[in-house]
């Protein structure tokens, strides 16, 4: 269904104070991490591991984030996070992507606790 570009398994140690500074950078103009925040351009990621794709309530999401049926989870991230537009073909989300492995997995390790 989805292929494999990269693995988290092989992928470097995260370093979350990394992370946020990219999380600041690069996803904070749409969207907000912590639990309860409000959606902006894209929607509020509180919650976001385990979560199915698409199921945010009150957000509105393409066809293709909601037929995608992805958990999120490290490694699926670490994938979608690559090339979004190439994981998830019609995907709203108008970002490029990290190509670096270290920066997936400093977002990553940031995620994971600004987003429980």
């Amino acid at each position: 269904r989805f292929f494999s570009m990269s693995s988290f398994a092989e992928a470097p140690a995260g370093d979350a104070a990394k992370g946020a500074k990219i999380f600041k950078t690069k996803c904070a103009q749409c969207h907000v991490a912590e639990k309860g925040g409000g959606h902006k351009q894209g929607p509020n990621l509180g919650g976001l591991f385990g979560r199915l794709s698409g199921t945010t309530a009150g957000f509105s999401f393409s066809k293709a984030n909601i037929d995608a049926k992805v958990t999120w989870g490290e490694d699926t991230l670490y994938d979608y996070l690559l090339n979004p537009k190439k994981y998830m073909p019609g995907t709203k989300m108008v970002f490029a992507g990290l190509k670096k492995p270290q920066e997936r997995a400093d977002l990553i390790a940031y995620m994971k606790n600004a987003t429980a």
